[in-house]
């Protein structure tokens, strides 16, 4: 049975100059999402936030997914 090549993640070294704009643009766009919804969390009372705010601030920290699901469904409807 032949041996299956594994796939390698790619290293900055790696990418073109386009692909590391892309990188570069995507990390800056998620770490502001996380900012922003962490700066939210920290200034947002505890009665307006949906559950324990310890526990959105784990959640915040997950990619993408955090910061979009608190500004969805942790924060109070006013």
């Amino acid at each position: 049975m032949p041996k299956q090549k594994q796939k390698q993640k790619k290293q900055w070294k790696d990418m073109s100059g386009p692909q590391r704009g892309v990188a570069i643009a995507m990390g800056s766009v998620q770490l502001a999402l996380a900012v922003s919804a962490w700066a939210d969390l920290a200034t947002r009372p505890k009665a307006e936030v949906n559950g324990k705010k310890g526990i959105w601030a784990l959640v915040i920290a997950v990619n993408w997914v955090g910061p979009v699901a608190y500004f969805v469904k942790g924060r109070k409807k006013s």
